[in-house]
């Protein structure tokens, strides 16, 4: 609009719009539509850039789902949803402040987390065909060549949503998992004097792709300025994690606490 020395009024004329709907999308109140996109280009001139700023407008649609949205057919159907992307990645990395990250969950543990979804926010109860979609994914931690890095807080060691038998279980699988020759497992430990303090958990794909799971949905990041904001964040809480015999003793230390 400035570049094309047009006012708020001249661009809503130029447009047949009224002045107010300009200035909600200039404030990003309201988000244009595709045709909105292709109205504005042509009154400013910019016709060239019209596909460009479509292809943005539909990456930003994309970005964000609602859970409700996301799981209204159910748990199962939400899992086997994501089993492509686990398939095409050869390089995950995974922070999780508050559960185990689901490639490296038990049977037991998926199935406590997955109840309390339900119970929490999805109306059909389809936990017991849910459980098994997720394991499904985890054979990807056999198959291919792919490398796996795990940062988990320390608190996620004694933070279970079910039974101590359950995270009993789990944290000896998490030994396990833990020395597969493709499989990072940091754990991150509580002290004074952290240089990064936790932050939302997350998954990143290769460098394409990051997904965040927050309260109220779900939020897939491909810019590569931003998939390269949480690979740093990811990078400082690794230097902080520790690994190999030291992260065992933590997790036998959870285990010890929990007999």
């Amino acid at each position: 609009m400035t570049d094309a020395g047009l006012d708020g009024k001249q661009l809503a004329q130029a447009c047949g719009w009224h002045p107010s709907k300009v200035s909600r999308i200039s404030t990003a109140k309201t988000s244009p539509s595709a045709d909105d996109i292709r109205v504005w280009c042509q009154a400013c001139g910019a016709d060239d850039q019209t596909d460009d700023l479509i292809a943005s407008l539909r990456a930003v649609e994309g970005m964000w789902v609602e859970w409700r949205k996301m799981e209204r057919a159910g748990l199962r159907q939400a899992q086997e949803a994501r089993l492509p992307l686990y398939e095409w990645t050869r390089w995950f990395r995974s922070l999780s402040p508050g559960l185990i990250p689901g490639l490296i969950q038990t049977y037991g543990y998926t199935e406590d987390v997955l109840r309390a979804v339900q119970r929490r926010r999805v109306e059909i109860d389809d936990v017991a065909d849910a459980v098994p979609a997720r394991m499904e994914r985890q054979r990807v931690l056999y198959e291919g060549y792919r490398r796996f890095a795990f940062l988990v807080e320390q608190s996620t060691l004694s933070n279970a949503p079910g039974e101590p038998d359950t995270q009993q279980e789990q944290l000896e699988h998490l030994l396990t998992v833990a020395a597969l020759p493709n499989v990072s497992l940091g754990v991150v430990r509580t002290r004074m004097g952290r240089t990064r303090m936790p932050v939302e958990g997350f998954w990143i794909y290769d460098q394409a792709q990051v997904n965040v799971e927050l309260v109220s949905g779900y939020l897939t990041i491909t810019q590569p300025r931003e998939v390269a904001m949480y690979a740093d964040t990811f990078a400082e809480l690794a230097d902080n994690a520790v690994y190999g015999a030291k992260a065992r003793a933590l997790i036998r230390a959870a285990m010890d606490s929990l007999r």
